[in-house]
């Protein structure tokens, strides 16, 4: 942080981050005589991509003012503010009085919520919500966009779905109105069903090409085996065939309800005028559930398993080994976030070799032992998975699968306060980062508030962060990690993937 805000003051850059060195890398299963067979990487600076990154959120939090430090930029981002209408529908916004704001209507619900036999609902509907409403038929609505030079846009996942339009400020009604609709009145016509059912199985078809998708999918299918958290966010292609209009009305009537519901925004928005909108616009949505049948989640059991696909054509192995790690709102999410950080992440196109902050980064780049790897941690509201993902050559797998386990290790027994004050740097750097733009800052404020029930700030952040110890991290990584039975998922050319129980093995140390 010394050096960014050195930077920052200054306004000059160091002499290495001006430069970079391409490497022309193969394209996979291109034929490596040929020049264009390759593809030019240009290796830059790590730390001036994390500058590039903070810059924009700095610039947007104090603009006019000569220079933003870290912890001002902490104290000087805007407040979430937040309201509840009578029917349980919350509001809350973020104003930065830029030119632009995102609108976004966050639903707690996703492929958690569905069974086995209409698993994909939520995807389906997520593709239906642009073809159209009762007052506006998908022409009319397409030419609503594109004549306000809106982007409307939406996602799925396994807890939560998104509707949100990025548009002008003086728009923002217009945006709302047209979100309230689309979720509220959208047409279902049977032929629109027709259509799009071509249009999922496609993406479907796609996504099976999608390696990392299709690992960490299967990767949850283990898991949470016979459990909603196994459930894919697409659906097997079966369901697609098959899903009715009945069962798509019958899935928004079931969870499409205002208590569920956050209307979120960030950009050049009033708060007061967006609580007026909301009323007029979603003061009719449902709030009572047919028979006062109010879904619950059911516990979401972990198991320690495997699956693997073995695929001796494809050209490289992609492997995920995971435990199972914290909810959304446990007080362990900090620490996990830490280590993670600690352990970091690694791809072939990066510089630094040896110099690589991360261990298991430095020994992939000495060792060779993968073209990539990441840390990760799935949070849903009462479970999540903490592992680790990486792709490597057929003959490495067993390398890179037992260092990885032995970076699980370290954490939970040998972790440095030098390893936590640079995890902890880099993962403060990380979120600052991610808030870059209206739409990620608009994402954020609505999933906290369906996570949370608050906007969580970046100075809290920043604190809860800071009050991370060595000690900490080993003694929730132990929680976690240590002598638990992990899940793996493994695909591609995996013959030296090792015996579960030698992972198994790996595990714990017999020493500590």
């Amino acid at each position: 942080m010394d050096l960014y805000n050195h930077i920052w003051n200054e306004g000059t850059l160091p002499k290495d981050w001006k430069s970079a060195i391409v490497i022309p890398v193969v394209k996979p299963g291109k034929d490596a005589s040929k020049s264009n067979s390759y593809r030019p990487i240009a290796l830059t600076s790590t730390l001036c991509k994390v500058m590039e990154k903070m810059i924009p959120l700095l610039l947007s939090l104090r603009r006019g003012q000569a220079s933003v430090s870290y912890a001002q930029s902490l104290l000087g981002a805007p407040e979430t503010r937040l309201t509840t209408l009578s029917n349980g529908l919350r509001i809350a916004s973020e104003e930065t009085n830029q030119a632009t704001c995102t609108v976004g209507l966050w639903i707690g619900c996703g492929s958690r919520y569905e069974s086995e036999k209409n698993n994909g609902a939520g995807f389906f509907l997520e593709h239906m919500a642009f073809k159209g409403t009762k007052k506006h038929p998908q022409s009319a609505l397409e030419q609503a966009v594109e004549s306000m030079g809106a982007h409307l846009s939406a996602y799925t996942s396994r807890e939560h779905t998104a509707y949100y339009m990025k548009t002008l400020a003086k728009d923002l009604p217009k945006a709302v109105e047209l979100l309230a609709e689309v979720v509220q009145s959208s047409s279902l016509s049977e032929a629109d069903i027709e259509q799009q059912r071509s249009v999922v199985l496609r993406e479907l078809e796609e996504v099976q090409g999608s390696l990392q998708d299709v690992c960490l999918d299967v990767l949850h299918a283990t898991a949470f085996q016979g459990t909603p958290l196994g459930h894919s966010v697409l659906g097997p292609s079966a369901n697609a065939r098959t899903l009715t209009r009945n069962d798509l009305v019958e899935y928004i009537n079931s969870h499409y309800k205002a208590p569920r519901m956050v209307l979120a925004t960030a950009g050049g928005v009033n708060h007061d005028e967006l609580v007026g909108l909301a009323k007029q616009h979603f003061s009719g949505v449902s709030f009572e559930y047919e028979g006062d049948a109010v879904p619950v989640l059911s516990p979401c059991r972990f198991t320690g398993s495997e699956i693997r696909m073995r695929d001796d054509a494809l050209p490289l192995a992609h492997i995920a080994i995971a435990v199972e790690g914290a909810g959304v709102a446990s007080p362990d999410i900090v620490p996990l976030m830490v280590a993670n950080s600690i352990i970091g992440s690694y791809d072939i196109t990066f510089g630094g070799g040896k110099h690589l902050s991360s261990r298991l980064a430095r020994l992939a780049a000495e060792l060779n032992l993968c073209h990539s790897f990441q840390a990760f941690h799935s949070s849903y509201s009462d479970t999540g998975l903490l592992g680790i993902y990486f792709v490597t050559d057929k003959h490495k797998i067993e390398d890179m699968m037992h260092w990885a386990q032995n970076a699980w290790m370290n954490l939970c027994t040998t972790v440095t306060e030098s390893d936590v004050a640079r995890a902890k740097n880099a993962l403060k750097a990380s979120l600052v980062g991610q808030l870059n733009g209206t739409t990620p800052v608009c994402d954020d404020i609505g999933r906290h508030i369906l996570n949370y029930g608050r906007r969580i700030p970046l100075a809290e952040w920043d604190a809860r962060i800071e009050a991370v110890t060595p000690k900490i991290v080993r003694d929730v990584c132990s929680k976690y990690i240590y002598d638990k039975c992990p899940a793996v998922s493994a695909v591609g050319p995996i013959e030296q993937v090792p015996d579960y129980n030698r992972m198994r093995g790996a595990m714990y140390w017999l020493r500590f």
